[in-house]
């Protein structure tokens, strides 16, 4: 951890929802000043799209039917790891980024789904933003979660985050059903020990709970509203979150436990804005005040 270089982690699996999160933070930075180096998650994969299509075929002739980028094998996060410490202690590190499609691959003359060349992240950014599904990842000799500042975890309930990625991968990305579900079958076990145990690390949740039927996943065709939902909170350290004034500031709010409030699912970017953003500033001013 570092109070002249912070780092703030947002992490979630696939459909969690970290993109919509990140949107937030992101007013936060621009509305207070803070030029913040952002880095997503999916840069830090091992293979790029036609390399993890091979390695897939590769593992389930060894039988390996659980390979998915939800576990460490598929993913760099030693190097993770080493951005995070290394920025933290002077304020940059290595980089790349992955490029999902043609509109992001085409002003670097590459194919979608292939990696840009690393790079040393531009010196001067006031903190790293990093979203993605490692935020908070601990495994063998590799701790990420310690040299965060600031760890957030995005957790629908799981039938709603399957929904939620059900839909988003028929519609933008074409797959089948029974594509979406074996990949979600496949991923259970790396879910299971390397996703969950991160919400346990992380200083405050948000899990959306929906107040619609979602008892079959598998066939809804459409994602439970904001307003069809509640936003469940937790927070790890519960003493420095003044709850009379979040109780204020957003209606139909209640308490559920001491370290829990929940609020309505309209509210939800409301919520991060009232909660995030002295978070943030008292992060920045922490930091070193740099010489006129």
């Amino acid at each position: 951890m570092s109070l002249k270089h912070p780092v703030v982690a947002i992490t979630g699996s696939s459909g969690a929802g970290t993109t919509s999160v990140t949107r937030t933070f992101q007013e936060i930075f621009r509305r207070e000043g803070i030029n913040a180096a952002i880095v997503e998650g999916d840069s830090f994969h091992r293979y790029d799209r036609n390399e993890m299509r091979l390695a897939m075929a590769e593992a389930e002739q060894n039988r390996n039917l659980h390979f998915s980028h939800f576990g460490p094998e598929a993913n760099l996060l030693a190097e993770l790891e080493t951005l995070f410490r290394d920025y933290g202690e002077t304020g940059v590190g290595m980089v790349r980024r992955y490029l999902h499609d043609e509109f992001e691959a085409k002003p670097y003359g590459q194919q979608p789904g292939t990696f840009t060349p690393w790079e040393e992240l531009a010196p001067g950014s006031d903190l790293l933003f990093y979203e993605g599904l490692h935020g908070a990842a601990v495994c063998e000799a590799v701790d990420v979660a310690r040299y965060a500042d600031l760890l957030v975890g995005v957790v629908p309930i799981i039938n709603l985050e399957w929904i939620q990625k059900v839909i988003r991968d028929k519609t933008e990305r074409g797959y089948s059903s029974e594509a979406v579900i074996d990949t979600i079958l496949r991923r259970m076990p790396d879910y299971v020990k390397y996703i969950c145990p991160q919400f346990s690390r992380t200083y405050v949740n948000f899990q959306r709970v929906p107040t619609v039927d979602t008892s079959n996943p598998f066939i809804a065709r459409t994602i439970p509203t904001a307003d069809e939902s509640f936003v469940v909170i937790r927070f790890a350290d519960p003493k420095v979150i003044d709850f009379p004034y979040l109780l204020s500031m957003l209606h139909d709010s209640f308490m559920s436990r001491p370290n829990c409030i929940v609020v309505p699912g309209g509210k939800m970017e409301l919520a991060m804005q009232l909660i995030f953003t002295p978070l943030i500033l008292r992060l920045m001013d922490k930091r070193p005040k740099r010489p006129r």
